[in-house]
């Protein structure tokens, strides 16, 4: 059976999952999600109209891309890189990363997308449900399905007050990225890895594709861009395998450090707020959201929506961190200490988590 990915170009998490099938050389066809998908295939398989949605060549229905990649990779017999770094401290670092573009940079991809690209991005949203319909219909189609995603940039925290902190973050980002794809093809040297497929889910369908954000990624990052277009079309040159000296590149501390100040404060406020409705709550489902929360961001104060789901990805890191020897754990904190990413050393977990659908339940 022919594995098959039901996605979207338009779509995040599409994008990350069909780079990974293509880098890991998995044979797939792609099926675009229209409104007969979603009610023939998707909404029958995992009770949501989602995607990405892969089926494996058992038959197995699979949705989450995390779910999906690592369901994948452990299947996997070739001969080929593996998908996580065999050292320590580079796995660490490449589970942080995967978490900052799946949890974090959907906010300047979707501020990006909504607050610039509105008609073009509903007009994407249209043709992928209806493409045989007209341009005008599908921009009228698109402009009722597209109200639930084009009010996430403001719920995830791109509020209008907080546009100069969202546009001045990410354009930092670009330019330390680019800085470090000038050196470096992947992330943590010559071979991509799970952080790779992290940030291409944003960095591609939304930063890359929409049109005002990826005028200003080929303007003034067109290292990332380049990166963008290999990952993405032709990973194959991203498959040497990284040697084993366990070490991080220097170009990409910016990176990391802007990762720990930004993210892994909100993250831990979080945790405060899970741990806190989990009590009250004992053993049942998360909802997708929890209310709001504080979040601070370039020196300006923000609210964002607080989403449980994210602690399942910063567990991942966690459950990593907790389960390395002695002298590897020592390595790992004070990595973590020059970065100013301590708050992971002490992180209040919530009881364990389990990926449910689209949010989380106690394991």
């Amino acid at each position: 059976m022919t594995t098959t990915l039901y996605g979207a170009e338009v779509s995040y998490f599409t994008g990350k999952v069909r780079a990974y099938l293509r880098w890991a050389a998995i044979p797939f066809e792609e099926v675009l999600s229209t409104a007969d998908v979603y009610r023939q295939v998707i909404v029958p398989a995992v009770g949501a109209p989602v995607i990405p949605v892969l089926r494996d060549g058992n038959g197995r229905i699979l949705q989450d891309s995390t779910v999906i990649i690592e369901t994948l990779e452990q299947a996997r017999t070739d001969d080929g890189p593996a998908l996580h770094p065999a050292t320590p401290l580079r796995k660490l670092v490449a589970l942080m990363l995967e978490a900052y573009g799946d949890e974090w940079l959907v906010i300047p991809a979707m501020h990006y997308r909504w607050f610039y690209d509105r008609d073009w991005a509903m007009a994407e949203f249209g043709a992928m449900n209806a493409p045989d319909e007209s341009a005008e219909n599908q921009l009228a189609i698109g402009q009722k399905l597209a109200v639930p995603f084009s009010r996430a940039a403001t719920l995830l925290g791109a509020t209008e007050d907080m546009v100069p902190a969202v546009e001045t973050a990410y354009e930092n980002l670009l330019a330390e990225l680019d800085a470090h794809f000038a050196e470096h093809p992947a992330l943590l040297g010559g071979q991509a890895t799970i952080a790779d497929f992290g940030l291409i889910g944003p960095l591609y369908a939304h930063l890359y594709r929409d049109p005002t954000a990826g005028k200003l990624m080929r303007e003034r990052a067109p290292n990332v861009a380049r990166w963008v277009e290999q990952l993405h079309f032709e990973p194959g040159g991203l498959r040497a395998p990284l040697d084993d000296n366990d070490s991080i590149p220097e170009t990409l501390l910016p990176v990391l450090k802007r990762l720990a100040r930004e993210m892994l404060p909100a993250m831990v406020d979080v945790a405060h707020h899970v741990r806190a409705w989990m009590a009250e709550h004992p053993g049942e489902t998360l909802p997708r959201a929890l209310g709001s929360h504080a979040f601070t961001l370039e020196g300006r104060e923000g609210s964002r929506i607080i989403r449980p789901y994210s602690l399942w990805m910063i567990q991942r890191v966690r459950d990593h961190l907790n389960g390395l020897d002695a002298d590897s754990r020592r390595r790992a904190d004070t990595f973590l200490r020059d970065i100013g990413a301590e708050a992971l050393i002490d992180f209040p977990d919530p009881p364990r988590l389990a990926q449910q659908k689209l949010t989380v339940r106690p394991a």
